[in-house]
């Protein structure tokens, strides 16, 4: 099968319905078809065919998608890139993926214009101000493009993305997945969400991240419509969900959290909004208390990765468990889930054994299926690493219980070990959720000469709030072993953030870590 079909077919059953809802304008499937063909024709005159390699550096918006859909017509490989990333950052993926066409922001040409005069490619550029040689505004390219003839390039194990991890453990691995991996992803997602030609999604973590570019997929197989927004806004987005009649989305937990807090949430309404999903990292029960309190919705967890296409599991609650007690329901709704419909999951031991699904004995999980990559870009060496047996090794530390629901406690590498004991970091950020003055929280190991390691947290307390350091470890010390509770406590008027809206724990980690070795049991 071939990434196009989607789009053919949502254009043959529904030409005049309104794909996508833009910033920038609105456009039927369709409008969108002939866009896609418009740019599919005009990076084929210009050399682009099986195997190459385009990449984009863009906000959210419409073009974003029809990048998508023409590379996966030519059967060439998007990269989509993190334009919060520096300049060198950005041009070591432009050279490690060997990109040879460029669609890119205004915004950002400074993140791109050394890299397109040393390598002359030709490039297509959204917004204003940009002027070169080999460089024209996106539009008019479009404008004064004549379709061509094309036909499909190779579907299936043919590579259609190539994503660079965030590099917060290193240098950036390309994760390539083929059109397999994105079709069987997309088709378990519509039969596991039920997705239909009712529903409305809004695009609001980042189409450069997979927590949202899945979405490119499926609501276009199930011919809904597609609602961008530039990047991510309270207000805006609160806005946006009422006025289009949203009814579906997947955010951030850190985006999610924001919405929630914020002190005009609740002039808000949203009558056609059936579930929210959370990914791309863990949520605290508190925090889902909220959301389905606040948008008064069904909710459903989701966790994956980038090398998985990427959800691996969904909180939906089994039929039976439906006949549960609400606070019953909600326990299992606020677990990481039970695997999703198209990979097979486990959680094993250091021995390659399952775990006792006794919700108390840790183990990895591992997964594997059609939607589970072929491999890193040009690195067999850590393709090699990633598997075993044919099973990819995620690094994730989780639980199972009797029912097949797994929950996550942490990363391998964010277990802290103090005093020869193992703290999961996420089960003292669930704690510090539900402290009332509390708006985001982050706990991560420092050096400890006695114990090796000590746990510390990182807290942001909501505006006008007050806290002290001797009341947060207080708090936690109530509800969590004394060995568990923080040691010390950091105060920020923020969190930072990686470029898909993530937490990034390692940077806060580092700085207490300069000039000495961490190692994770």
């Amino acid at each position: 099968m071939h990434l196009i079909d989607l789009l053919d077919k949502a254009r043959r059953l529904y030409p005049a319905k309104r794909g996508i809802i833009c910033y920038e304008g609105e456009y039927t499937y369709e409008e969108t078809w002939n866009r896609v063909l418009r740019l599919a024709s005009h990076m084929y005159e210009r050399g682009i065919k099986e195997g190459s390699h385009v990449a984009i550096v863009s906000y959210n918006c419409h073009i974003f998608l029809e990048a998508y859909y023409a590379c996966a017509l030519l059967g060439s490989a998007l990269v989509p890139i993190n334009y919060r990333l520096s300049p060198n950052e950005v041009e070591y993926i432009l050279d490690d993926s060997e990109t040879v066409f460029l669609i890119f922001h205004s915004d950002f040409k400074d993140k791109v214009e050394k890299w397109l005069e040393k390598n002359k490619v030709t490039s297509l550029w959204i917004g204003e101000g940009v002027k070169g040689e080999r460089v024209q505004p996106y539009e008019e390219a479009l404008l004064g493009q004549k379709i061509r003839e094309l036909f499909p390039g190779p579907g299936d194990d043919w590579t259609a993305q190539i994503y660079y991890t965030s590099g917060t453990t290193g240098r950036p691995k390309g994760v390539m997945l083929s059109h397999r991996n994105c079709w069987t992803h997309a088709l378990a997602a519509v039969a596991e969400l039920k997705l239909t030609d009712e529903d409305v999604w809004i695009h609001v973590a980042p189409m450069f991240h997979l927590a949202d570019a899945w979405a490119t997929w499926a609501i276009t197989w199930a011919c809904g419509t597609h609602v961008m927004v530039k990047q991510f806004d309270p207000l805006v987005v609160l806005k946006t969900m009422q006025d289009k009649g949203v009814t579906i989305t997947n955010m951030i937990p850190t985006m999610l959290n924001l919405l929630v807090k914020h002190p005009e949430f609740h002039r808000y309404s949203f009558p056609r909004l059936r579930v929210m999903l959370s990914g791309g990292a863990p949520i605290a029960p508190e925090v889902v208390k909220q959301i389905m309190e606040g948008f008064k919705c069904d909710y459903i967890q989701t966790y994956g990765m980038t090398e998985t296409s990427p959800y691996l599991t969904v909180s939906i609650l089994k039929e039976h468990l439906k006949r549960l007690s609400p606070e019953e329901q909600f326990r299992y709704k606020a677990k990481t889930g039970r695997e999703f419909m198209c990979v097979s999951l486990r959680v094993v031991r250091e021995d390659g054994t399952d775990v006792t699904p006794d919700e108390k004995e840790v183990g990895e999980i591992i997964v594997r299926g059609d939607s589970v990559t072929k491999g890193y870009w040009k690195l067999p060496e850590e393709t090699e690493k990633a598997f075993k047996d044919g099973w990819l090794y995620t690094g994730d530390l989780a639980v199972m219980d009797s029912e097949g629901y797994v929950n996550i406690v942490d990363r391998k590498k964010d277990m802290i070990i103090t005093g020869g004991e193992n703290v999961y970091s996420t089960e003292v950020e669930n704690v510090l959720y539900q402290h009332p003055k509390i708006l985001e929280a982050a706990v991560f190991g420092i050096p400890h000469e006695k114990w090796g390691e000590a746990v510390h947290a990182a807290v942001v307390p909501k505006p006008g709030e007050i806290l002290s350091e001797e009341e947060v470890i207080q708090h936690c010390k109530e509800r969590l072993a004394h060995y568990k509770a923080p040691k010390g406590v950091t105060f920020l008027k923020e969190l930072p953030r990686t470029g898909s809206g993530k937490i990034y724990k390692k940077g806060l980690r580092d700085q207490f870590w300069k000039g000495r070795d961490r190692q994770v049991g």
